[in-house]
């Protein structure tokens, strides 16, 4: 089950997909009112919004599609991306995306079971480590599939698991996420969220 678990993942990373063109110049005049939640450049000082600075192009101009859509219900943003355009919301993720993310710090009494989670899973109960798709350095894969992990609020990133473990957020790939999550209890969450608040790029 493991096995093919890793083949499907390898086979996802594989998949050709079409790169974002923006301008991350453009984008930037595009930000104002993204500044109230998530900083001007991009680094949230508010843990319940996530720090977009950083983060792989591809992913942010998907989570924004899927916003702008309805696939995605983020009730902050109802109506915000409305009056973008496809450009206009590529232009904003290259201007996220050039932009450098502030690492925070984990939780010290928490660090050793994050680690093992993020680096190697929990082979009893069928987890894939975060890395293997994350990368080593939880800096994510440049494609629409697996954002960067390192430096996010461990507030935010705990309340996205929960969501995909309970079905609020369904807008993963193959229900990759969704799956995975529902294997994690309350603890491993907390533990892996913190462990990646402090990871920094390598």
């Amino acid at each position: 089950m493991i096995k093919a678990l890793f083949t499907g993942l390898l086979l996802s990373v594989m998949t050709p997909l079409v790169l974002a063109q923006g301008d991350p110049i453009a984008g930037k005049s595009l930000t104002t009112t993204c500044a109230a939640c998530h900083g001007q450049d991009g680094n949230s000082t508010i843990n319940l919004f996530p720090k977009l600075a950083g983060q792989q192009e591809n992913y942010l101009l998907k989570q924004l599609q899927d916003i702008q859509s309805g696939k995605r219900a983020v009730p902050q943003m109802t109506g915000q991306l409305n009056s973008l355009t496809q450009q206009d919301l590529s232009d904003i993720a290259a201007y996220f995306a050039h932009q450098t993310i502030k690492i925070g710090r984990a939780k010290p009494d928490l660090v050793e079971q994050g680690e093992q989670l993020f680096r190697f899973g929990d082979p009893s109960n069928a987890i894939p480590a975060c890395s293997a798709c994350h990368g080593p350095a939880g800096r994510g894969i440049n494609s629409a599939r697996y954002p960067a992990l390192n430096g996010q609020f461990a507030t935010y990133t705990s309340s996205q698991l929960h969501a995909f473990q309970q079905g609020l957020r369904h807008n993963d790939p193959n229900n990759e996420m969704q799956s995975i999550a529902q294997k994690l209890n309350d603890q491993q969450i907390d533990a892996v969220a913190s462990y990646l608040a402090g990871l920094k790029a390598r």
